[in-house]
């Protein structure tokens, strides 16, 4: 039996912020289709915003600042031809569904990828909450090698299926569990609840991930980009590509020039400098610890 869905209000309708440039958005992802708030819009722009915009963490690894305004973040995704992680990806995406009519929120999760149930971590994810017409969705362009490619209802227990692996939502108190089957086994990503995130919150988060020596964003490279009919990943030097389906293949990369091609290439990213970023792969030994 699926749990009822829990009734709650839409969130006050709110404007992209300053600096958002919604045509440049949809050239950008390729959509031409209707640009009204509704579902069936919503699900196209899920499919395409992550296919045209890869997740990538290349700021971090070359010690570069992460900046969420506006008018960097249409900088760097949308004119600049580059990707981004969680927060960037997100908050690109609610600027362009406010600009579109949408009710959207921003929330923040626990994530618990390859994590005991039980783990104690910060919550430093980012991913949306849609309103429309009574009904709520999640949505996520931004959690790397298993990103949604469709809007998620909340229904806790309902298997949903998605351009790529089915996901569902669980129940667990006033929290919420997101879960994707891969191989037959439903594998836990994040822990969220409905409290209303803002820019402020991320900026906080989104600094200690993006500095910290520690962080997996700042010693390690990370990018991955579905297709229609695959997914790429790429951890360090090791590419994995995922066949819709099933079936994966992986191979090591053996040169960072060979790398940098992969980037730009394979996930279509503008390296902002090839040259420094082949001089952090190997200052990095990306090549030992795949």
């Amino acid at each position: 039996m699926t749990a009822a869905m829990p009734k709650m209000t839409e969130p006050q309708l709110a404007m992209p912020r300053e600096g958002f440039d919604l045509d440049a958005y949809l050239d950008r992802i390729s959509y031409n289709g209707p640009r009204a708030p509704t579902i069936d819009t919503l699900k196209a722009l899920h499919r395409l915003h992550p296919q045209a915009i890869a997740f990538e963490n290349l700021d971090p690894f070359l010690g570069e600042p992460v900046l969420l305004d506006a008018n960097s973040l249409h900088g760097k995704l949308v004119s600049g031809g580059r990707g981004g992680y969680c927060f960037e990806q997100n908050l690109l995406f609610m600027d362009a569904l406010r600009a579109l009519g949408f009710s959207v929120s921003g929330l923040a999760a626990r994530v618990m990828w390859n994590r005991p149930a039980d783990a104690a971590v910060p919550r430093s994810h980012m991913l949306l909450r849609v309103a429309i017409e009574g009904r709520v969705w999640l949505a996520d362009a931004g959690f790397g090698g298993i990103t949604q490619t469709a809007p998620l209802l909340l229904a806790p227990g309902l298997e949903q299926e998605t351009p790529h692996e089915p996901f569902r939502l669980m129940a667990d108190g006033d929290h919420y569990t997101t879960q994707v089957k891969i191989g037959g086994d439903w594998r836990t990503l994040y822990r969220f609840d409905m409290a209303e995130n803002t820019e402020p919150d991320y900026t906080v988060t989104n600094y200690f991930v993006s500095t910290h020596p520690g962080s997996h964003f700042v010693t390690g490279l990370m990018l991955a980009r579905p297709l229609s009919d695959r997914r790429y990943a790429l951890a360090n030097n090791r590419l994995t590509t995922h066949h819709l389906g099933g079936g994966s293949e992986r191979r090591d990369i053996g040169t960072a020039a060979e790398l940098a091609d992969t980037i730009e290439g394979l996930f279509g990213i503008a390296l902002p400098d090839r040259a420094a970023f082949m001089e952090a792969a190997a200052r990095k030994n990306v090549f030992g610890i795949a």
